[in-house]
């Protein structure tokens, strides 16, 4: 059996989870509340305190939709409890970020300032001026908006210049030599 499907999540005080027909699982805490439709297939039950998912045969799919149907619930519980947020650095001689209001500027080397507006339920914070802090709830929503900033200059191998995630590490390369 998939070892990730067969665990239970726990449900911390303050949050609760319902699950409507069609497998509509809505939860909510106390950083707000997130819902989503997940596989049909899938038996999702409240046993006390614990939500447990369960599939109904061995089949390929269903092994495969057991572990991901789990691991969706467990990032609405912990994101209603605890948030995400990913870390960017923004590095290269007058590459900077600044924030007003809802709008992200970004200075990249382009001629022009590029301009990035956060999405529902979505925040951006900028820490001085070359890091990039993206938060939220919705664990998907934050990867794919931090992936949208990093897409705008992604890091170079020669000089390491771009917006890179602040655990990523950048395989350098050698730069040309000069002939003798």
């Amino acid at each position: 059996m998939s070892r990730i499907g067969r665990m239970p999540i726990a449900v911390p005080a303050g949050v609760t989870v319902d699950i409507a027909e069609n497998n509509k699982v809505t939860v909510k805490g106390p950083k707000g509340t997130l819902e989503r439709v997940l596989p049909q297939e899938m038996e999702i039950k409240m046993e006390g305190e614990t939500v447990v998912v369960s599939r109904p045969n061995d089949l390929k799919r269903m092994k495969s939709l057991h572990g991901l149907t789990r691991t969706l619930i467990n990032n609405m519980v912990v994101g209603v409890t605890s948030g995400y947020e990913k870390k960017l650095e923004v590095n290269g001689v007058g590459y900077r970020a600044a924030k007003s209001g809802k709008k992200l500027t970004l200075s990249l080397g382009y001629s022009h300032p590029v301009e990035m507006t956060d999405p529902e339920g979505i925040e951006t914070v900028v820490e001085g001026q070359n890091v990039i802090i993206v938060k939220g709830i919705d664990k998907e929503k934050v990867g794919q908006f931090a992936a949208e900033i990093r897409d705008k200059r992604r890091p170079e191998p020669y000089k390491g210049k771009g917006i890179k995630y602040a655990d990523e590490t950048i395989r350098r390369k050698v730069g040309k030599t000069g002939k003798k």
